[in-house]
C-alpha cells in the first residue's frame, strides 16, 4: 500500500490494482505548484470527498469528464453538484459509519468536524503580507466558488482505508468529533496542517487519539497567492517525535510515492 500527495488535500492511495483519489483540487491559482496530472487522477477506481468545499470538490467535474468512474461524497455534495451543473450520475452519497469496498481497498467512513481557527490564525490570515494578488476575474471566480461549494456541519467525514494488512486514516480537517470513537493504531495518519496559529500543539490530541505509526501532513502548501503561504513545518516533526516516539513524521513532496 502506498500514497501520493498532489498538493492542498489531494491524495492518491494505491493497493494492488486499486487506486483511490481523495479531495482532488487543481490549484490552478498557484504558479509555483507542479501541474496536477489529471489523467492519473481520473484513472482512479473512485474518488472520496471528505467534505464538499471548493478546494476539495469544485474541480470534480474535470475528473469525471476525463473518465473518473465513481465519486463518493457526503450527501449535500450531490445537491451542490447539481446546483453547479456538475453531472452527478457517477456520484454516490455517503455518511458516517459506512463500509465501502473498492477493489482491493475497504473504506470506513467516520464523522468528523471542521478545525476552528484561533484568533491569532484569523488575524494572520487577514493582515499578513501575501505573495501577490490574483487578477480581478480570478478573485471573483474564487468568491463564487466559496459561496457555491460550502459544506455544513453534518458534511465533514474522515476515512479509514484498509488493504494489504495496512490502514491509512485521512482527516479532511484537523479536528475530530467528540462523540465519535475512532480506531487507533493506523499505519499512517494524514491530517491538514493549517487552520491554527500553533498547529504543532493543536495536533497533539489528534496524535494521542489515533496513535499512528506514521503521520503525514497536507494543506501546508500555498493555496492561492492572495492568502498566507506555506506553513512552516519544522515544529511538526519535533511534535511527532515528542508525542509519538518512534513514529515517522512525513512532510511530503508533491508527486512522490510513499510506502506505508
Amino acid at each position: 500500500m502506498r500514497i501520493k500527495w498532489y498538493g492542498t488535500a489531494s491524495l492518491l492511495i494505491e493497493a494492488g490494482d486499486t487506486r483511490i483519489l481523495v479531495d482532488p483540487y487543481l490549484k490552478r491559482h498557484d504558479a509555483f505548484s507542479s501541474a496536477f496530472p489529471i489523467g492519473e487522477g481520473a484513472a482512479a477506481d473512485a474518488a472520496f470527498i471528505t467534505y464538499p468545499d471548493h478546494d476539495r470538490f469544485s474541480d470534480i467535474g474535470v475528473f469525471l469528464a476525463e473518465g473518473l468512474k465513481k465519486v463518493y461524497v457526503p450527501e449535500r455534495g450531490i445537491a451542490i453538484a447539481r446546483e453547479n451543473n456538475i453531472p452527478d450520475g457517477r456520484m454516490f452519497p455517503i455518511s458516517a459509519n459506512e463500509k465501502i469496498a473498492v477493489g482491493d481497498i475497504t473504506v470506513y467512513t467516520l464523522r468528523s468536524r471542521l478545525c476552528k481557527p484561533d484568533a491569532a490564525a484569523v488575524l494572520f490570515a487577514m493582515f499578513a503580507p501575501s505573495g501577490g494578488l490574483l487578477p480581478r476575474k480570478e478573485r471573483a471566480r474564487l468568491r463564487k466558488m466559496r459561496k457555491h461549494f460550502r459544506a455544513g456541519g453534518e458534511d465533514i467525514l474522515a476515512f479509514e482505508f484498509s488493504a494489504e494488512g495496512k490502514k491509512v486514516m485521512v482527516l479532511g480537517s484537523a479536528a475530530i468529533e467528540e462523540n465519535t470513537e475512532y480506531p487507533g493504531g493506523a499505519d499512517l495518519l494524514v491530517l491538514p496542517y493549517r487552520g491554527h496559529s500553533r498547529m504543532h500543539r493543536h495536533i497533539l490530541p489528534l496524535l494521542g487519539e489515533f496513535s499512528p505509526k506514521a503521520v503525514m501532513i497536507d494543506c501546508f502548501d500555498d493555496v492561492f497567492p492572495s492568502v498566507p503561504r506555506t506553513v512552516k513545518t519544522e515544529k511538526f516533526v519535533s511534535a511527532v517525535e515528542k508525542r509519538l516516539p518512534g513514529s515517522r513524521a512525513i512532510v511530503p513532496v508533491p508527486g512522490e510515492w510513499y510506502e506505508i
